[in-house]
């Protein structure tokens, strides 16, 4: 959720920061410019004063206008050599009263005529369009020399903008790095509060996998967060203490009710038997009778058996798994003898998981029988073992009838068993047991169809100790 939520508020962030940083970025570069205008203005007021009095074109001049206008020229001349602006005088008739370098015309570009123009009117000229750092423009401000009223002359200074757009680039990369460094600290923060927001979505969202996976003790830790989210972890303790209960309450009565049951119907089997004895013409219907009777015995011992499973917590601890599979398949193999059925070992010889040793050889030995039960004469049941990543895994394959997919869905649902199957003994419970088993202690079973026929059942165990841990101890069952 992290890796969703944060995207979204970078964007959000990194939006914010534009949007600011291009009007100061704009900002900028007007007062980088307008310093530079300020400047030039003040220059061309000081050569118009220098010029106010110097009007006359003809050759015979006055000695003090002649002086005035030397003066001007020499001063023109020293602010180019010494700034490298061009400057100029000029009369209304556009003609050069005085310019540096000697022989420049403002007049000449679209910009020098705007600007010469505008003075001409009497006012300064306008501030010139913005010049941007990549751009190689130049700066035209012109003043108008006004003598008794009248405008008599125009001053006009070009500029260069080289360091001016330094100084606005300059400006520019510190105004970039600002906002780098915005971001960053706004990154740094959205990271913290999304963690610290989503820390309680993160500790219920485990707990809620450990009781979906059977783990009904897990509960939600005290953690930060915002107070909404407290008061949802809290309700959530609620509710699984509420449902472990009920569980609890249905466990007990069904471990109950099985135990309870066991005695009467083991006093009906017994008294059935001693009626046998005393009516032997009513053989055939007593025998019935003590079928089902047996049946139901089986079925109260496999509900109690379940109810256990269910309530005991796993023992878990390092286990040989391949050590404990090639023991049960020795142990059930003189039963698939006598179906004419070969049990078969093959995989790794030896592989460690965690897991409780006696659960897992109780649910090796009800998927092998299962295996055996179904698999037809002359056919085979391999038992592999493997290390398959983080899991250890035993696949049992039979060559058997196999399952239709809708039978695949509903196979370990208690007391199901398949259409086909009724004439076999069971009780339907023994692969809810198997997996209430595997279940305490992390692992899992799974189904699949075996090609070309029959059942593939996979039980898998973790190799790593889950959390909580459990006894570091080898074993092989």
């Amino acid at each position: 959720m992290r890796t969703r939520l944060l995207p979204l508020l970078i964007v959000l962030m990194a939006g914010m920061l534009l949007a600011l940083g291009f009007p100061l970025a704009d900002r900028i570069a007007g007062q980088e410019q307008q310093h530079v205008i300020v400047d030039r203005i003040d220059d061309t007021a000081r050569f118009a004063s220098l010029a106010q009095y110097v009007s006359s074109r003809n050759e015979a001049r006055p000695p003090s206008e002649d002086e005035r206008l030397r003066a001007l020229q020499e001063e023109l001349r020293r602010y180019h050599d010494l700034y490298g602006i061009r400057a100029g005088v000029y009369y209304r008739d556009r003609t050069a009263m005085a310019a540096a370098p000697a022989g420049w015309r403002a007049m000449a570009g679209a910009e020098g005529e705007r600007a010469y123009s505008e003075s001409l009117a009497g006012r300064r000229s306008h501030d010139p369009p913005q010049v941007w750092p990549w751009q190689q423009h130049r700066l035209t401000v012109a003043s108008p020399v006004v003598r008794d009223g009248d405008v008599v002359a125009v001053v006009v200074t070009e500029s260069p903008t080289g360091a001016m757009r330094s100084r606005t680039l300059t400006g520019w990369l510190w105004l970039g790095a600002g906002i780098a460094a915005a971001m960053t600290a706004a990154v740094a923060v959205a990271y913290r509060l999304t963690g610290w927001v989503l820390k309680p979505v993160r500790v219920l969202d485990k707990a809620t996998h450990d009781i979906a996976t059977g783990r009904l003790k897990s509960r939600v830790a005290a953690a930060g967060g915002p107070p909404e989210l407290r008061r949802l972890a809290g309700s959530f303790n609620e509710m699984a203490d509420n449902v472990e209960d009920v569980l609890e309450r249905q466990r007990t009565f069904v471990a109950d009710a099985s135990h309870q049951l066991r005695n009467p119907l083991s006093a009906l089997l017994l008294r059935i038997e001693l009626l046998r004895l005393e009516a032997p013409h009513a053989a055939a219907e007593i025998e019935s009778v003590q079928a089902e009777g047996t049946r139901l015995a089986r079925v109260l011992d496999d509900l109690l058996d379940l109810a256990l499973a269910e309530h005991s917590p796993a023992d878990l601890r390092v286990t040989d798994v391949a050590r404990l599979a090639a023991e049960r398949v020795a142990s059930w193999r003189p039963l698939a003898g006598g179906h004419d059925v070969r049990l078969f070992l093959s995989g790794v010889p030896a592989v460690t998981g965690w897991a409780d040793p006696v659960a897992l050889s109780s649910a090796l030995d009800a998927v092998v029988d299962n295996a055996v039960k179904f698999s037809p004469r002359g056919g085979e049941v391999e038992v592999r073992v493997d290390a398959d990543g983080d899991e250890v895994t035993v696949v049992v394959a039979d060559g058997g009838p196999g399952l239709t997919d809708e039978e695949l869905g509903r196979i370990g649902d208690r007391f199901w068993r398949s259409g086909r199957h009724q004439n076999v003994s069971g009780s339907g419970l023994g692969l809810s047991i198997v997996r209430a088993l595997l279940a305490a202690g992390g692992g899992r079973i799974s189904y699949e169809r075996n090609e070309p026929r029959g059942l593939r059942v996979t039980i898998a165990v973790p190799r790593n100790a889950p959390e909580g841990g459990g006894r570091d101890l080898p074993d092989g069952g």
